[in-house]
């Protein structure tokens, strides 16, 4: 069971009537071992809970009918694997679901240490100006070093790469300590997580009492809520307080009575570091019900505690924040990132929240309402049959590979899109653990690593018509650009537009990350903001969203593609007249070469998304345009076969036949990009090239590569994000097998028994597991693609060819999709029975301002079933005949 001990020295001065309202008056002086005794007890009581629980055939009463949701029969043990997770963007929380004490694990999305908070001096990773000079000679000899070797590589970049400094990481923000004064053996026990409404709730009976606890986080309060209630006339004493015991690292925070019902915690994240706040405020319904804020009267560590007698009903809630502010993230502002104090603005907020005009139900209302808004415009059926006879966990210990269960594979699917609206919604995007993080440092930081995981969040977003990426936009606008705009001066020496590189924090840190001999393998990637284009020109392509286009996504794209216009030169090791990227690894690989198949992929996507976006921006400089349709004309486009029949990964034929890396990065045209999937030997041959392929040649290759990286399970590593990225490519292959193969057997392999996605490649799913949120956020995109294909296409004169069910399992052979979205600002509606389509619908995307025509092919089992031209009128629907 968990430890939910209280952290005893900071409790030391706390009057043990606010503590325990029920112990027998003392008329001795007071003992804190006998306050140790009663506790302990109340722990105990706690612990041995597993032996009195009794056992729950059947999911709880109040579970989704459909089975949309996770539920067990005993509370959480280990935060990795057994806490479930709520958030709404600004704030996460991790729940146990315990009984008469819940220990709520507690974040906040800006809390992190590091950056100018820790020391003035932090330069995002950056070299000094003054060594602008110097760097661009050891650039210019490293280039010269790469052309001149005989297979093209060198040893290092040492020269480029700069120490972390105050990167720092994200932190977690304490725990928040629910008591009720009561013990004994209960029964009936059960807690879920409804993925229908987004809530968490633990229920369990004591004698004649039901009781009922319920959490979630609202975004339209910005605001988290814990209720609790119960059959019973009244509930016992309840008793709400703050803690770090379970948390290392944290500073000691100040710990007050801000009002009669209100606790206040005030602290800095390190030491020096950033101040952050959490105001909790107590409420109860039920007649003579009394709510007091108790401080300590003394001690070393001052505490307080949040005390509801009398009531039925209680619950706590509370808001978070820091003095974090993305409008002070440039150079005018030193790059500081320093905003106001955050205690203002979270006062209105828990006013607003909390007040006597709005109830407790209202608040619920409200975020359902809201939670909804977002998730159903689409749904997905698998013909799968909820089997409500086996908790979550003993659904996932009995899976097993290409066997699945689709039950079980539509709640994964269900819950990667409820963790991205969870975790996405605030002012900073999801990182490598969404918003939830356990302690003060965490796994790589818990940042934003910008080579495979960043995006693997996003996948999903556009195709399942989600509107939560705008907090994306805002932060690459104002963290990467205005520091990476220096990045691009200092090290590369060039004075147009701006660079990342892979490992990013909250304070714009865009250089390249030292972090040993062989770091070049993660630091030296400039293409990661080119990466990210793709999602940019993406939004905009399935939303038609051209005022955010004009006013966001095009400057973004602009700003990168005019750094790449710089630095990409003549390849001077074959001479063949071509312009490259020098040096470049392709990501996590370590060969530090020239023409990287990736880097030339995804910087050839980006110049083609700059031609087709350009009229809807209004921009007027036609020199840019042309500037890039040059260089575009002059690249070497990364797609080249091997000896062995492979798609190279570098320009120089250096792959191995054995190579199992993790990554899949010179497959990015076949997924999630298109330059492999929509290959033109017309539009994708350079006039001097040597040797021409077909598209069925490049797609052959690519599979020989994807056959010799294997399942992802190689020595460098086990983690679900890579077997997942495996899975989609096989479904772009159209193998229905290889897809349900890698999709199950991520499952198995690297989901935990609350269906978190973990990284250990020596103890899956062990106590030492790492969670890592691109897999589950990945994974609704990889099943969604053996469903629906739309790749996009170089030019818009190209048809966009949309394939259905290109890799159905027979596990899935009957279902259907409502609400999917694709390019053109198009929906789409189908079904399938027996394994074969029905019928498909499209039709315009609500406030779609689709701008001209748009040729749409359909295609089914090979066959185009239909061709039309789609613009903001479209509505269409296809009936196919078997």
């Amino acid at each position: 069971m968990p430890n939910f001990s209280f952290r005893w020295n900071s409790y030391e001065m706390l009057p043990v009537s606010a503590i325990f309202p029920s112990l027998p008056s003392l008329d001795f002086p007071f003992s804190w071992n006998y306050f140790v005794m009663r506790l302990r007890s109340y722990t105990l009581g706690f612990t041995m809970l597993s032996s009195s629980v009794s056992v729950v055939v059947s999911a709880p009463t109040a579970f989704p009918s459909s089975g949309n949701g996770l539920w067990y029969t005993e509370s959480a043990t280990e935060w990795t694997t057994g806490f479930l997770p709520v958030g709404n963007g600004y704030l996460a929380a991790m729940v146990p679901g315990g009984i008469w004490q819940e220990t709520t694990q507690l974040n906040i999305e800006a809390l992190w240490a590091g950056g100018s908070f820790s020391n003035t001096s932090y330069t995002g990773g950056n070299k000094l100006p003054y060594q602008r000079t110097s760097l661009a000679q050891d650039m210019q000899e490293y280039r010269q070093a790469i052309f001149h070797s005989p297979n093209g590589t060198i040893p290092d970049i040492s020269e480029l790469q700069e120490d972390a400094g105050a990167y720092g990481s994200y932190s977690g923000a304490g725990y928040l300590l629910t008591t009720l004064d009561a013990m004994g053996d209960t029964s009936n026990y059960a807690r879920w997580l409804d993925l229908d409404n987004s809530i968490i709730r633990t229920t369990w009976s004591h004698g004649n009492s039901t009781y009922h606890r319920e959490t979630f986080c609202s975004h339209p309060t910005q605001a988290c809520t814990e209720h609790t209630n119960t059959t019973s006339t009244s509930l016992p004493t309840t008793m709400y307080a703050w803690s770090v015991s379970s948390q290392t690292g944290l500073p000691t925070a100040n710990i007050t009575c801000f009002d009669s019902s209100t606790l206040q915690v005030r602290g800095p994240v390190a030491e020096p570091g950033m101040l952050y706040e959490l105001l909790f405020r107590a409420q109860g319904v039920g007649s003579g019900v009394n709510v007091t804020c108790t401080p300590s009267t003394g001690g070393a560590n001052p505490n307080a505690t949040l005390t509801v007698e009398g009531a039925k009903e209680s619950w706590v809630t509370w808001v978070g924040g820091t003095e974090y502010s993305l409008d002070a993230g440039d150079e005018a502002h030193g790059f500081s990132f320093h905003g106001p104090d955050p205690h203002s603005s979270l006062v209105y907020l828990l006013s607003s929240a909390t007040s006597t005009s709005v109830s407790y139900q209202s608040v619920l209302a409200e975020h359902i309402a809201d939670y909804s808004s977002i998730i159903s415009p689409f749904s997905l059926d698998l013909g799968q049959m909820p089997d409500l006879t086996k908790s979550t966990d003993q659904l996932r210990m009995t899976y097993r590979t290409d066997v699945g269960n689709p039950y079980l594979e539509w709640v994964l699917f269900n819950f990667g899109r409820y963790l991205l609206v969870s975790s996405a919604r605030g002012a900073l995007p999801a990182n490598l653990q969404g918003k939830w993080a356990q302690d003060s440092s965490n796994p790589w930081s818990a940042d934003y690593h910008a080579n495979i995981n960043l995006q693997m969040n996003y996948w999903m977003a556009e195709i399942t018509g989600m509107n939560v990426t705008q907090s994306l936009w805002d932060y690459m606008e104002k963290t990467w650009a205005p520091r990476g705009s220096l990045t691009a001066q200092i090290l590369y020496n060039i004075s147009e537009g701006w660079v990342t590189h892979d490992e990013m924090n909250i304070f714009g840190h865009t250089g390249m990350k030292n972090g040993d001999s062989l770091s070049a393998q993660w630091a030296d990637y400039p293409e990661s903001a080119v990466w990210m284009m793709i999602h940019v020109w993406d939004h905009f392509d399935y939303t038609n969203d051209a005022q955010w286009w004009k006013n966001q996504g095009w400057l973004l794209l602009k700003g990168v593609a005019s750094f790449h216009l710089h630095k990409l030169i003549p390849d001077l090791h074959f001479n063949d007249s071509t312009l490259v990227v020098a040096p470049c690894n392709s990501p996590e690989q370590a060969p530090i070469t020239f023409a990287c198949s990736h880097a030339q992929q995804v910087i050839w996507q980006l110049f083609n998304a700059v031609e087709k976006g350009f009229n809807v921006s209004g921009d007027t400089d036609v020199a840019f345009l042309e500037a890039v349709q040059s260089k575009r004309a002059q690249m070497d486009q990364g797609v080249h076969i091997g000896s062995w029949g492979q798609l190279q990964e570098w320009k120089v034929d250096l792959d191995q036949q054995n190579d199992t890396h993790r990554h899949l990065s010179h497959l990015i045209g076949l997924y999630p990009g298109y330059a492999i999937t929509s290959y033109n030997a017309s539009l994708q041959t350079s006039h001097n090239a040597k040797t021409s392929y077909t598209r069925d040649e490049v797609l052959a290759a690519a599979k020989v590569s994807l056959i010799h990286r294997g399942n992802g399970t190689g020595p460098d590593g086990d983690a679900g994000w890579e077997k997942v990225w495996r899975a989609a490519a096989w479904a772009q292959f159209a193998d229905a097998g290889m897809f349900y193969h890698e999709l199950t057997y991520a499952v198995e392999r690297n989901f935990g028994p609350n269906l978190f996605s973990l990284y250990n490649p020596y103890a899956p799913q062990g106590p030492n597991s790492v969670f890592q949120i691109d897999a589950n956020l990945g994974y609704p995109a990889a099943l969604l693609n053996a469903f629906i294909q739309a790749p996009d296409v170089c030019t818009m004169s190209q048809p966009l060819t949309v394939t259905l069910l290109p890799a159905l399992p027979a596990a899935w052979s009957t279902g259907s999709i409502r609400g999917a979205r694709v390019r053109g600002g198009l929906v789409i509606d189908f079904a399938w029975s027996g394994g074969k389509l029905t019928q498909a619908s499209f039709s315009a995307a609500s406030g779609s301002a689709v701008s001209g025509e748009r040729l749409v092919r359909v295609v089914y089992e090979g066959v185009v079933l239909e061709e039309f031209s789609a613009d903001e009128s479209t509505t269409r629907t296809i009936r196919v005949h078997t």
